[in-house]
């Protein structure tokens, strides 16, 4: 939100907020949480709400992301994932685009120059990509397995680990020039 200077009036989090544990939390403007119980007549409860360990991994998570060049150090693993994908796919003659915001990236086989709508991500190659995603699989890379989802970078992804995706893709990009 503070990225794009987005003030909403209903903020949804899921498992970021836990860790990565099933956990989800919600939050926003007074008018509206007033309306949540025991203020007011809408009931919020679930089976996982409030569980401690996800609230323990989510608290060390949250700790984790607010240190200092945390979101900086992150961008730039991104930075780096995307530029050499760009760059192998290029080599290959392969259409390919890669667009990033924080730790998120997505892939899109077009020769679009940019992909901002759902028109955009429709127009562009799913079996390409499907290929690519099993090319990689075939060399130990799990990607996202839809054209529609979008990868995720972390803090635990190693300069190795992004040179092991990048010496996959390179063959996975010759291997989608075959017929």
């Amino acid at each position: 939100q503070a990225h794009f200077g987005i003030e909403p009036d209903l903020t949804c989090l899921g498992k970021i907020v836990g860790g990565g544990m099933p956990v989800g939390a919600f939050g926003g403007k007074r008018e509206i949480m007033e309306q949540i119980s025991p203020l007011g007549p809408v009931y919020q409860a679930g089976t996982l709400s409030g569980n401690p360990l996800a609230m323990a991994a989510g608290i060390a998570l949250l700790t984790k992301v607010r240190e200092p060049g945390f979101h900086d150090a992150l961008a730039q693993r991104v930075e780096t994932l995307c530029h050499g994908l760009q760059e192998r796919a290029d080599a290959a003659g392969v259409d390919m685009l890669t667009q990033r915001v924080g730790g998120m990236f997505g892939l899109f086989f077009t020769g679009q120059s940019r992909v901002d709508n759902f028109a955009q991500a429709t127009a562009c190659d799913s079996d390409a990509f499907r290929r690519f995603f099993t090319a990689m699989l075939e060399e130990g890379v799990y990607l996202a397995p839809s054209a529609y989802e979008a990868g995720f970078m972390s803090s635990a992804h190693t300069p190795e680990d992004i040179q092991l995706t990048l010496d996959a893709a390179e063959k996975a990009f010759l291997a989608l020039r075959q017929p």
